[in-house]
């Protein structure tokens, strides 16, 4: 329902630039006329510091324009161009060092490298007849990485065109050197010219409809978020968690991470990693890191379940035990085991993955009903377990025609405390924390979308500006959901995650995750796509999203 005329409190960004202390805010208020309210705030350039962020704000550069539409009680849409008059982003070629992925083992290349690489390699640039400038890089502000100097970084020429940057790239290739065309805005290093940024505000308090993370009936297949929020009738969607995009990874579609549907455990965690929490349609919200554990038992006998809605022995972005290479979250990496015990419930809509191992049907009361080869489709108000290798074999002596085999599910965050789940209640989840108790609390290394031993791997996804989707709370309890276009979309250059995490504690958050971003960022109000999307081929299918609704519509 959008209000012709309201009188409404707008919280907009204030200074995010400072790393602890409390979230700084102010309030404006301004009267909505029509559908929107357009309020031209004084905020500071959050891709800005220090003195750089101090001159800007002296000659007046930055020129943030905010409106806001009311959707319903306790529903707000702000939707914000943040522009920098002072930012002069080039393109630029760029040498790439020489590494060893540490998760492989293969050679590889990594945006940065020692001040040894850096100075051999800029005077083999200059014996080739190129003029090369070293750029030191330091750490962001994560909470579980080194700080000073990440490395050094080489790099030849600025052109105002990716064309004439190509072209000394293919010169710079040919006299043997790893180049590749870069477009400075998206580091932190230069301010960012444009930022496109929607921010949906949900006060639990005022708004009578639900907030639910849906999967819309079936968690084996992807759809656009604006058209799950269309067939719902949401007021605002965005896309939610990490999901499988290719069969050689699993079923395109299913999470991998933990996932949980009106009450319903529907995927596992990777490892222990962001989550958010929204309990009783949206009433109670809380992020926080999660670990799930789920256990079969057979009398005295039980064996541990390490996969939901998944292939078995494949495992997307890793995190579970006895993993190769390696039982620590990696984000976009997918890890394989030989021996697994996958449970597939009726949400599961595709065909069940089959080949070698052992399947078993459980009905209502978890009494095996069949047993047999893998493979066919969960029945209706059934549940399935596959097994692997030694699973397998457990299944084949334990799970027998007739035997019960209860499944039970444990979900706990990292101070121990038991997740119960119900009716009304979701959790979606993706990686890592940005804000913690109102501070920057980005465990980015923790939760595996970097490795600071390793600057081949993660590097662009953590540090440079991506389109980012991300979630908070407010100290009111009220839910932020925040979209920013990014890779250039209507010239929007997006979010590195200490960006991110300072526009949201910005906004006040207290609490705050990252959720999937890049071509995956979403946001639909009223069923409509309001942000660009930057895949070429337009908004991206996804594997669940993140309704509200001004019903109590949750599945």
């Amino acid at each position: 329902m959008n209000e012709t005329e309201t009188e409404t409190e707008l919280i907009v960004p204030s200074k995010p630039g400072v790393a602890s202390g409390r979230p700084r805010q102010r309030a404006v208020r301004v009267r909505a006329v029509g559908v929107t309210a357009v309020a031209l705030a004084a905020v500071a350039p959050f891709a800005l510091s220090g003195s750089a962020s101090a001159q800007a704000e002296s000659r007046g550069s930055v020129s943030p324009q905010w409106s806001t539409q009311t959707l319903a009680p306790g529903v707000q849409v702000r939707t914000g161009t943040i522009r920098d008059s002072t930012a002069a982003p080039t393109w630029t070629v760029t040498v790439q060092a020489p590494t060893t992925s540490r998760l492989t083992g293969a050679a590889t290349w990594a945006e940065v490298g020692p001040r040894s690489w850096a100075d051999e390699t800029a005077g083999r640039l200059r014996a080739a007849g190129f003029e090369p400038r070293t750029e030191t890089v330091r750490w962001p502000k994560y909470a579980d990485t080194p700080h000073g100097t990440m490395g050094l970084r080489v790099r030849v020429g600025s052109y105002s065109g990716r064309a004439a940057a190509q072209a000394v790239a293919t010169s710079v290739k040919a006299a043997g050197f790893h180049a590749v065309v870069e477009w400075t805005g998206y580091e932190t290093e230069q301010p960012a010219d444009v930022e496109n940024i929607h921010v949906a505000v949900i006060d639990p308090r005022k708004f009578s409809g639900t907030v639910a993370g849906t999967h819309d009936g079936n968690v084996a297949q992807r759809e656009t978020t604006s058209s799950v929020a269309g067939k719902l009738g949401s007021l605002v969607g965005v896309n939610a968690g990490f999901f499988v995009t290719s069969d050689s990874d699993g079923v395109q579609g299913t999470q991998s991470g933990i996932a949980a549907y009106d009450g319903q455990l529907e995927s596992m965690a990777v490892g222990s990693r962001a989550a958010l929490i929204v309990e009783d349609g949206g009433r109670r919200l809380r992020v926080a890191d999660l670990t799930s554990t789920v256990t079969a038992r057979s009398g005295a006998s039980s064996y541990a379940v390490e996969g939901i809605n998944r292939v078995p022995g494949t495992v997307r972005d890793c995190g579970r035990p006895g993993l190769t290479p390696s039982s620590l979250p990696w984000q976009d990496v997918t890890c394989h085991t030989k021996d697994d015990l996958v449970r597939f419930t009726s949400a599961f809509g595709a065909s069940l993955p089959s080949g070698a191992g052992t399947q078993v049907v459980l009905d209502a009361t978890d009494r095996v009903v069949s047993t047999g080869a893998r493979g066919g489709r969960v029945p209706a108000g059934d549940t399935v377990l596959q097994g692997i290798g030694t699973a397998a074999d457990w299944l084949t002596e334990h799970a027998t025609l007739g035997q019960r085999v209860p499944v039970t599910e444990v979900v706990r965050d990292t101070d121990g405390r038991r997740v119960r789940l119900g009716r009304g209640d979701s959790i979606v989840s993706a990686a890592p924390t940005l804000v913690e108790d109102g501070r920057l609390s980005i465990d980015a290394a923790t939760e595996g979308t970097l490795d600071p031993r390793d600057l081949s791997f993660g590097y662009a996804w953590s540090n440079i500006r991506q389109p980012r989707t991300m979630a908070g709370i407010d100290a009111r309890g009220r839910l932020l959901l925040v979209t920013v276009d990014g890779r250039l979309t209507g010239g929007s250059e997006g979010f590195t995650l200490q960006e991110g995490a300072e526009f949201m504690r910005s906004l006040g958050a207290v609490e705050a995750l990252n959720l999937d971003g890049g071509g995956s960022t979403a946001m639909a109000v009223n069923g409509e796509l309001v942000n660009a999307p930057s895949d070429a081929t337009g908004e991206r299918a996804v594997g669940d999203t993140l309704q509200v609704l001004p019903q109590p519509r949750i599945r």
